[in-house]
């Protein structure tokens, strides 16, 4: 009697009909270069750095712990609703480092955001803010608009990711689902320069009215930029205000 030959273990790559997953492909979204140009003698070495800058790439499985049933709860509920299915509503699932980000397009962002937010196997009801990314070398999405969200009902967070060219700067406001989006939106129209769509009043919060630019994008100058308040009146320091 001969020995019966060894099965393969389950997920064994030589198991027939066994495929392994691909990995996930990671989004280049810049080459990070040295401070210095070449032939200005500098010998610090920066001046030589070349680094692409990789942002996570896509992929659903496996959804970190407390998150299950989060991606499939949407689809459904975008395929139940009277807007885009969940194909054209979500570009990409992002799971990196135990948080789930969302890639949806500025159209669907609105609609999005509102099932996030309504949906009882979902419930995301409070916004921690939105913030902004600027990478001009991203042909096509040199600006993206980040926004956290937090279910309370269910002890989870998620964050949304809009792009948006810079030569056409707009994503829809999330005000009208979430208004204490109010000031986090005017915070990155300040400093980024996206214009939020549909906000209810789109100002400068921290540079002045007539500043010029918007200092935290990755094109605008370090320094010698003149600061100018036109027709501003500083007081005394001790007459701002009564400290008794």
């Amino acid at each position: 009697m001969t020995d019966s030959p060894e099965l393969p273990e389950p997920g064994d790559p030589d198991e027939p009909g066994t495929v392994e997953p691909a990995a996930p492909r990671p989004d280049v979204v810049r080459t990070r270069t040295g401070m210095f140009s070449g032939g200005t003698g500098d010998t610090s070495g920066y001046g030589r750095i070349s680094r692409p800058v990789v942002m996570p790439g896509p992929g659903e499985e496996p959804l970190p712990a407390g998150y299950d049933g989060v991606v499939a709860a949407l689809r459904d509920a975008l395929d139940r609703s009277d807007g885009a299915p969940f194909a054209e509503a979500v570009r990409a699932v992002v799971v990196y480092r135990g948080e789930v980000t969302l890639r949806v397009p500025r159209e669907q962002v609105v609609a999005v955001a509102r099932l996030l937010r309504d949906e009882p196997a979902l419930r995301f009801e409070m916004c921690l803010g939105t913030s902004g990314v600027h990478f001009p070398e991203d042909a096509g999405a040199e600006l993206r608009a980040v926004t956290h969200l937090q279910s309370i009902t269910h002890g989870r967070r998620l964050r949304l990711e809009t792009s948006c060219p810079d030569t056409d700067p707009h994503i829809p406001s999330l005000f009208p689902v979430y208004p204490t989006t109010d000031w986090h939106e005017r915070e990155t129209y300040d400093f980024f320069g996206i214009v939020f769509d549909g906000h209810p009043s789109l100002t400068r919060i921290e540079m002045p009215d007539d500043w010029d630019g918007h200092p935290q994008r990755k094109d605008y100058p370090l320094g010698g930029i003149g600061v100018e308040f036109h027709g501003a009146e500083i007081s005394a320091p001790d007459t701002r205000r009564s400290y008794s």
